[in-house]
């Protein structure tokens, strides 16, 4: 009886320990990064040092009927907002001219008060993301989509006052929407487009999907928001994409350093060769293709898509870390998926690693970007653990290895 009841126990303290151990991380995540984003969002002597400021120079052009891309006058505007580094070079708006409907309302504002609405504009996107996907796959109970919530790259997102958060919910909507409302999920893509370049296989393989489908309302939708975005901000601003391709050869920004792959194989191999960086990418839309094509007759894309999505960020020709707030849907479906309550820990534990280092960059500037250059890989291949694409043998392996740790799999899944 007591050899029985045994590994009952065992199971079920691990399973009392693990779920401990996550809703603990996740608290302390998040108690630490709403501390930061609401310091970022209050203090008026900090204004100047985030992403947005970026966003409200833009805008302020824009309401003016300036150009948005202006070197000078973002300059002069970005200077004069406290906080704003002594000495830093122009910081532009580097989103194509079809996201400026976006940063518009910014312009009628102060930077305080436009910084601090768009940055409740931004948890608001978060926030509908994570509850979305949740009711996606069947309002599961228990507390996963605290690793939504809580995911590092998406405070670091949030704390700076990036626009990725508003790609996240595109894709959100589209995945919620391709099949039952096609034309809204078209739409929804405009949002995804504020990033082109974190979509590329993902992209290729959606074209040939709606061939395939016939999904041409989808296409459709797409187009009627690309256009009716470019058409409102030509009728402000007539040559926006001349300053816009002006910008783009001037500004600098192929001599960037940024934290990816492409980046890094264009360092070793040839610092001034720029074609370097789309050779990833590249490569990653032609093995997008060769997964996709046996799938094409069955293909979801809240499921077949996950791995598509964490290829597109991990591969794409420049990205930061905040744009791998991209990869918390694929993350959530391995979440649900899985019945390992180690897997889910050690996805908190990344999480908060993460976050982490964004206070590991007070010490060291830039170490936020330096210290996780593993994170778009390490999603990937935690994914691929989450949800059994693994080999039985390499997971096998993988499995005695963090038993060794005191982890162990388990039949039931984890419900903190």
């Amino acid at each position: 009886m007591i050899a029985t009841a045994a590994p009952f126990l065992q199971s079920k303290s691990l399973r009392a320990v693990v779920k401990l151990f996550i809703v603990t991380v996740c608290a302390l995540a998040l108690g630490t990064s709403t501390q930061a984003f609401l310091t970022a969002v209050i203090s008026p002597s900090i204004a100047g040092s985030r992403d947005s400021v970026v966003y409200w120079a833009a805008g302020q052009q824009l309401s003016h009927h300036a150009d948005p891309y202006d070197q000078a006058s973002t300059l002069r505007m970005e200077q004069a907002a406290p906080g704003f580094p002594a000495k830093h070079a122009a910081m532009y708006m580097r989103n194509p001219p079809w996201t400026l409907p976006l940063v518009l309302p910014l312009g009628y504002f102060g930077l305080q008060i436009g910084s601090a609405l768009w940055s409740l504009f931004m948890v608001a996107c978060l926030v509908a993301s994570v509850y979305l996907l949740w009711a996606m796959h069947g309002r599961p109970q228990g507390k996963r989509q605290l690793l939504g919530y809580t995911f590092g790259p998406a405070f670091i997102c949030l704390i700076t006052g990036q626009i990725t958060v508003l790609a996240l919910l595109g894709l959100v909507l589209f995945l919620r929407w391709n099949r039952t409302r096609p034309f809204m999920a078209g739409m929804a893509l405009w949002l995804c487009a504020v990033k082109p370049h974190l979509f590329l296989p993902f992209g290729v393989v959606l074209l040939i999907w709606i061939v395939v489908t016939r999904t041409w309302r989808l296409l459709a939708g797409a187009g009627l928001a690309l256009a009716a975005s470019c058409g409102l901000i030509l009728a402000i601003d007539p040559i926006v994409f001349t300053q816009y391709s002006r910008m783009v050869h001037t500004s600098g920004m192929d001599r960037d350093y940024i934290p990816c792959l492409s980046t890094l194989l264009r360092t070793w191999i040839s610092p001034n060769t720029l074609w370097i960086v789309f050779v990833p990418p590249a490569v990653a839309c032609v093995w997008a293709i060769w997964y996709f094509w046996p799938r094409r007759h069955t293909w979801d894309w809240s499921r077949d898509g996950s791995p598509l999505m964490l290829v597109s960020v991990m591969m794409a020709p420049y990205t930061w870390l905040f744009d791998q707030v991209l990869v918390i849907p694929a993350l959530l479906e391995g979440a649900y998926r899985t019945r390992s309550q180690v897997l889910l820990a050690v996805l908190a534990f990344l999480s908060a690693l993460v976050q982490v280092s964004l206070f590991a960059n007070i010490l060291k500037p830039s170490a936020v970007y330096l210290w996780t250059l593993w994170s778009a890989p390490a999603w990937l291949i935690w994914y691929l653990f989450a949800t059994g694409w693994v080999p039985a043998g390499a997971a096998a392996e993988a499995t005695q290895w963090l038993k060794t740790l005191g982890g162990r799999r388990v039949e039931e899944p984890l419900n903190p």
